[in-house]
């Protein structure tokens, strides 16, 4: 049988079109793909961990530079890297001491960046103007170098969230300078709980409450960066569930019908969306105006601060963040005026709503990008059927046939997911393990590991990503593999969790 061996000549960072060598591969599409299919690919990955992983000081590079020989011995003879993998043995023997100093950068706690290509007008087709068509498989530099950069918003929710889940956070620490944070986003549960649950924990309240902190609205406001992008961005960023209240919501599945101008409740073909989440979308109290409500002036405020410029309108969140996204894009679309082009960017969202709700985004022009992985069940609920799953990735046509048709509208729990799909699979990443739980499966920091490190499909992890593994390594210990969280690498970054310019994660 003719099998496939991937190209890595062809894996430059600055080539968009590539294809992989058909004349020997222990690749098989059919088949998981194999991590580290020869004993050379195991050598490239160990001698390009100092891609993977920088050091961020000027403090780290003076510690390197103090490392001795006979430490760089005793980190290796720590590894044990024969014993652990026996085809690397030969590798082991042929790194140098400079190459031990560099595999010491795989803790470090910054990352080298991508270089931001200059956008321009192209920006419109990264945001989903063609539906992605041809970015994706394999998947284009820039559109990885966005999708990162979403997540990251995301990523700042999570750790401004988590510094003050009581109140409202001082400040969101943004990775990209180039934003400003212009109004922080509030969801109030319809839920409420007992008040002796507050007592029996009462260091837990914040658990309780039923009007959280969930995100924040950004603008770019660096004239360097808007003429790089081609435009100015405002950007809303949603976290995903922390709170019992939010958990709650989670867990009431069934469908009810959007708000629509001359609603027909005995019409079964009218959009529809997940109860919980449309409840935190929509629900207000008497201290906080509804997400809703306050989201759409604040998009409506900053499109008429700008009029006269170019906009765009990037929604993304995570899991829970995910769902609520789809629901602001569809808000956003329908009631601000002269709204620029709306896109979503979601990162491990579960479906929202019925099919005439995914039909209603894409006539309102609102582009979807879901960014799943293939282990992560969070993707795959709610709902019993789920239409979308007769349709292949060309989007023909769906089956509208007779009973099944008659059983999807009326079911309470028929589901349809939304827009586009890029789909990773845990098993692609050298670093992880190929049976990772379920909570590293829905884990955002693993889910940008796997982004900065696809290529395609039909191709390995991509030896040169950029990304950091520091935080993986922090948040997932248990599902990275053991070569990379051995005794001595424990030992060389000590006890103390100094994230620095990386902001820790508690996603999952």
């Amino acid at each position: 049988m003719q099998t496939l061996t991937p190209n890595t000549d062809l894996f430059h960072a600055k080539r968009r079109h590539f294809t992989c060598s058909t004349q020997t591969s222990t690749f098989i599409p059919t088949k998981p793909l194999s991590v580290f299919p020869s004993t050379k690919t195991n050598r490239e990955h160990l001698r390009n961990l100092e891609n993977v992983l920088k050091t961020s000081s000027n403090s780290t590079d003076n510690f390197d530079n103090k490392v001795s020989s006979r430490q760089q011995k005793t980190l290796l003879e720590g590894l044990n890297l024969a014993r652990l993998w026996p085809q690397m043995k030969a590798a082991v023997d042929e790194m140098s001491p400079k190459n031990l100093k560099r595999l010491q950068r795989l803790l470090s706690k910054s990352s080298e960046r991508s270089p931001k290509n200059k956008l321009g007008s192209k920006w419109r087709e990264l945001h989903g103007s063609n539906n992605w068509a041809g970015l994706l498989d394999p998947l284009d530099e820039n559109l990885r170098r966005e999708l990162v950069r979403y997540g990251e918003f995301v990523q700042a929710a999570y750790h401004a969230f988590h510094s003050d889940p009581e109140g409202s956070p001082r400040g969101v620490a943004l990775q990209d300078g180039s934003y400003k944070v212009t109004k922080s986003l509030y969801a109030t549960s319809s839920v409420s709980l007992p008040k002796w649950i507050d007592d029996v924990a009462p260091d837990l309240r914040w658990m309780t409450k039923q009007t959280s902190w969930v995100g924040y609205v950004a603008v770019c406001d660096d004239l360097r960066e808007i003429r790089r992008m081609g435009r100015r961005e405002i950007v809303i960023a949603l976290r995903g569930t922390a709170t019992l209240l939010e958990w709650s919501e989670n867990f009431r599945p069934n469908l009810v019908s959007m708000p629509e101008p001359r609603p027909d409740p005995s019409d079964p073909t009218r959009p529809k969306v997940e109860c919980g989440f449309n409840s935190l979308y929509t629900t207000g109290s008497q201290h906080a105006r509804s997400l809703a409500d306050s989201l759409v002036a604040e998009v409506s405020r900053l499109v008429e601060l700008y009029a006269g410029e170019e906009l765009s309108i990037s929604v993304t969140g995570h899991s829970l963040g995910a769902a609520i996204a789809l629901l602001a894009a569809d808000d956003i679309a329908e009631r601000v005026q002269h709204a620029p082009p709306v896109s979503v960017f979601s990162f491990g969202g579960p479906r929202v709503g019925n099919r005439e709700f995914a039909d209603r985004l894409e006539t309102k022009g609102v582009k979807v990008l879901r960014v799943v992985t293939s282990q992560d069940v969070v993707t795959k609920v709610p709902g019993i059927f789920a239409d979308n799953d007769n349709k292949n990735k060309q989007g023909q046509n769906r089956n509208n046939g007779g009973i099944r048709e008659m059983v999807e509208r009326n079911n309470p729990w028929a589901y349809s997911h939304v827009g586009a799909e890029l789909r990773l699979d845990m098993k692609m990443s050298p670093y992880l393990k190929p049976n990772a739980d379920v909570a590293c499966c829905h884990d955002l920091e693993a889910y940008l590991h796997l982004v900065d490190g696809f290529l395609a499909s039909n191709c390995p992890f991509r030896t040169n990503a950029k990304r950091s593994l520091r935080k993986l390594l922090d948040e997932q210990r248990s599902n990275v593999k053991v070569l990379y969280t051995g005794k001595s690498l424990r030992l060389n970054r000590g006890t103390v969790l100094d994230y620095g310019d990386v902001l820790p994660s508690p996603s999952s």
